[in-house]
């Protein structure tokens, strides 16, 4: 498991020159504003006392000017500099959690909620450049001027020097470290209950009809009102300190002012500086201390940055990001990726799949979800996996895909690793689920989605398999047909027809149908199957469901429970051997009385 830093510490090592480049940048730039309003002051004083030649302010007049232009182009060049990098850095942290979370895309709506999901890719990731740009950027530069400006000063008065220091210093470190202490907890909290807020504000859109379908979306508003509430007034808490810390800043640098003009009053009277140097002085502590004023601001943001760490690194984890033993690699590389394209060619044609004594669990805390599980699946071989919600099922799943590498025994597909397919997975084995995702365009886009090549024609011919054809040409625009958001202008059975087409394109070995039929009408689910079985002829089929609709067509039925395989045989040998198979067999009949409930209880 990868550490917290490393999600920091990589990218500094790898970027050091170009951040101490930012930070030269940055120190040149603030530098250049103090010179700025020293050369100014100097050059109003000096023109005040009415000197008796225009050469005697020549010097001050070119400071000002190299200073505002200096002061302006390095801090262009600093902003542009740090921002070309820092995007840089997100962008690599982006591919980096994609990369993590990719493979892990069949644990995603089971493993994380959606809310934490988009909370990290839109907010945590995108919190990390303010790591930078607001809090590591401007404290380097901030002790490089606090370095320069004492030791400027020192050639002047070593006792000036300590005493600036000591004002300085309580703008750089005490203030900072003061708000902190006040702030981390409350800024926490904040952060904590507006990802909360995040979360359920995502849990009602998705479930915003049956919210108002049960007439408690009232409420809900009340409640998320209520949750809001609470946050702004941790907010109001933040803002008040926000203020006063403000407050002892401007004193604090109202007294280096009063300490500065003491200090070059008296420096004045013992000759050891001109008239004009008290106010280039005076002048030139606003924008020094200007420096420094930012930074309680940019400490405080630490707690935050420390959440969004936390949540990011949580997902990570439990994505298994360095977890060798639970995730399959996404890729590979050189000689191994062409191997595993020409393994995947192979299986277009062949693909027997093989479960040799497989066990897996997730964590060593939990218990065995597939445990001691042995099967063989020819090629062309039909499958059907009944079994209680949690009898591993689903893990049996994603062992066959690859998206887990069992903890014990094997799962090969054509004699090579499942899992060592990688990417190339989808070459083999499609999967037809219980709500397969349609796009928001048109008809054709959709079902081209199995093949991103296929011509007008191909998916047309896939379409017309699937029954869909006559009913696509019927409508005004045809296949350019707009399916609306995840395909809600048609029916279920559409649907599910539709993503069966993609599956034709794609034109693999292997099928997993994972309860294609739940909440279809007994009707429309013996159609959808009649078409599954028939467009799908001579391709393996591994059929997850709840019920025997289908069964006979079956070359062989397994039936899982507790990870294990406790009935097998095919559908005429269990129907002979098994009364607990009869039994189930005549309740699963159309017509019995809600016989989907009890046989999903009993199974």
């Amino acid at each position: 498991m990868k550490s917290r830093e490393s999600w920091l510490a990589p990218y500094v090592a790898r970027y050091f020159w170009q951040f101490a480049i930012i930070v030269g940048l940055g120190a040149i730039a603030l530098l250049s504003a103090g010179a700025l309003m020293f050369t100014s002051g100097a050059l109003i004083s000096k023109s005040a006392l009415r000197p008796e030649n225009i050469l005697m302010v020549y010097v001050p007049i070119v400071g000002v000017r190299t200073f505002g232009i200096t002061r302006a182009v390095i801090h262009y060049i600093e902003r542009l500099t740090g921002h070309h990098v820092i995007l840089r850095i997100l962008s690599g942290m982006r591919v980096r959690l994609y990369r993590i979370l990719e493979p892990q895309a069949l644990f995603l709506s089971s493993r994380f909620r959606t809310g934490d999901l988009l909370g990290v890719l839109a907010d945590d990731v995108e919190q990390l450049q303010n790591v930078y740009l607001r809090t590591i950027f401007p404290a380097a530069a901030s002790l490089v001027i606090y370095a320069a400006i004492v030791i400027m000063l020192g050639t002047f008065d070593w006792g000036f020097a300590i005493a600036a220091a000591l004002y300085m210093g309580f703008l750089l470190i005490v203030l900072p470290c003061i708000s902190l202490l006040l702030t981390h907890r409350k800024n926490r909290a904040v952060k904590r209950e507006r990802s909360h807020l995040y979360q359920k504000l995502t849990d009602a859109v998705l479930g915003m009809a049956d919210w108002t379908l049960s007439g408690r979306h009232a409420g809900f508003i009340r409640s998320y009102e209520e949750d809001e509430a609470a946050v702004a007034r941790k907010d109001a808490g933040l803002r008040s300190w926000a203020r006063w810390r403000v407050l002892i800043g401007q004193m604090t640098v109202g007294l280096a002012v009063v300490t500065t003009l003491y200090w070059a009053g008296g420096q004045y009277e013992q000759q050891l500086l001109s008239a004009p140097m008290i106010a280039a002085f005076v002048l030139a502590v606003f924008p020094v201390m200007d420096v420094f004023l930012p930074l309680s601001d940019a400490v405080e943001r630490i707690p935050q940055y420390r959440s969004s760490y936390d949540r990011l690194h949580d997902i990570t984890a439990r994505g298994g990001g360095d977890d060798g033993n639970s995730v399959a690699a996404g890729g590979h590389s050189g000689a191994d990726s062409r191997m595993m394209k020409d393994a995947a060619a192979a299986a277009k044609g062949q693909a027997p799949i093989s479960f040799h004594n497989v066990s897996h669990r997730y964590s060593e805390a939990e218990p065995w979800t597939v445990r001691e599980l042995s099967l063989h699946i020819p090629q062309g071989h039909r499958i059907a996996v009944l079994g209680r919600s949690g009898a591993g099922k689903s893990t049996l799943l994603k062992l066959l895909q690859g998206a887990l590498i069992p903890g014990r025994g094997a799962v090969t597909i054509n004699g090579v690793s499942a899992a060592q397919y990688g990417e190339d997975i989808p070459r083999i084995v499609s999967v037809l689920n219980q709500s397969p995702h349609l796009f928001d365009t048109s008809i054709a886009h959709n079902i081209r989605l199995g093949r991103r090549d296929a011509t007008d024609e191909e998916v047309r011919q896939a379409a017309k398999a699937v029954m869909l054809d006559e009913m696509i040409q019927s409508l005004p625009l045809g296949y350019d047909t707009p399916m609306h958001e995840a395909g809600r202008r048609f029916s279920g059975g559409e649907r599910q027809r539709v993503a069966l087409a993609r599956i034709l394109l794609q034109d693999t070995p292997v099928v997993v149908l994972d309860e294609p039929t739940v909440g279809l009408d007994p009707m429309t689910e013996r159609e959808l199957l009649s078409t599954i079985f028939r467009t799908l002829e001579g391709r393996t089929l591994i059929w997850v469901t709840h019920h025997l609709v289908g069964a006979d067509q079956m070359n062989e039925i397994v039936f899982m429970d507790g990870g294990r395989i406790t009935m097998q045989g095919s559908h005429a040998e269990l129907m002979n051997h098994h009364p607990h198979y009869q039994r189930l067999y005549r309740l699963d009949r159309p017509g019995a009385p809600a016989r989907e409930k009890r046989l999903s209880e009993i199974v």
